[in-house]
């Protein structure tokens, strides 16, 4: 499989909105052109623009990245799933998927080698890509169902998103960092997957789509926020991870009526901190 996709988000479907303008503009004007010698001017106007839209548009694709999904890859992948199996791993589901999504795409062209070692790594804007153990442990932890409604806080390059998308969910995923959600806007549907996303605050949620089956938490929060609570579903499952910048607790939390709820702490991990706010 190959795959083109723009790391820095540099194509923009700006420039053939504007070379699509400047070429009707040249044509109207092409079609009085012998009327009167401003309606050439403007033809000859008209064809330089929109020429030069498409120049930027070609120069754009050129740093455009092809990746190829080979053999090697594929490889890769099945000695990872065999060594998150033996950390314990054991949905077949989760399994498949990590063993199936090419995780070199979702990554900085710079650490493109290190994409199957079970360890995470930077990407744009001060984020990581989850490990994939980390990644795995959380989804096996939401018990995920075919056509469970997801919320996933922290869309990232859009790594567990395609996981989730990969197991039959329906994702609603929401990103801050406005880098990050074009990035996996991008990339995701050209590899398949159609997750709903969305460009806003985290630690509220997505009130107006909720409630949700399942949450999942992607970023470490300070505390389990309440309108994320407030969005699960009696008997849905939240996972998130909790604590201080240096090490968070896994929470599994299950909603048991509309004012209960139970949580289990399934042990430390470390995550890039859940911020408040917009990016930019």
């Amino acid at each position: 499989m190959t795959v083109y996709h723009d790391p820095f988000g540099f194509y923009q479907p700006l420039y053939v909105d504007k070379a699509r303008f400047y070429g009707n503009f040249a044509i109207q004007h092409f079609l009085s052109a012998d009327l009167q010698p401003y309606f050439a001017i403007n033809f000859f106007a008209g064809c330089f623009m929109a020429i030069k839209c498409f120049a930027v548009i070609y120069d754009f694709k050129q740093l455009m990245v092809k990746i190829d999904d080979t053999f090697r890859h594929q490889g890769m992948r099945r000695k990872l799933v065999a060594e998150i199996k033996q950390k314990g791993i054991t949905d077949e589901n989760v399994l498949d998927a990590i063993g199936s999504i090419p995780r070199h795409l979702f990554m900085d062209n710079s650490f493109i080698q290190f994409a199957y070692i079970d360890k995470a790594f930077p990407i744009a804007s001060g984020q990581t890509i989850s490990q994939p153990y980390t990644v795995a442990f959380q989804t096996q932890s939401l018990q995920i169902k075919k056509f469970d409604k997801v919320l996933e806080v922290g869309t990232g390059s859009g790594y567990q998103s395609a996981v989730l998308c990969k197991m039959g969910a329906t994702v609603f995923t929401i990103e801050r960092q406005r880098a990050l959600y074009e990035f996996a806007q991008n990339l995701l549907p050209s590899l398949g997957y159609r997750p709903q996303f969305f460009y806003g605050d985290g630690y509220l949620g997505l009130p107006t789509y909720g409630p949700f089956d399942k949450i999942i938490v992607t970023a470490g929060a300070s505390f389990v926020p309440e309108p994320l609570k407030q969005q699960l579903k009696v008997g849905g499952i939240m996972v998130i991870p909790v604590g201080k910048s240096d090490l968070q607790i896994m929470k599994i939390i299950t909603r048991i009526s509309e004012t209960e709820y139970t949580e289990d702490d399934k042990g430390g991990f470390i995550f890039v901190p859940l911020l408040t706010g917009l990016s930019d």
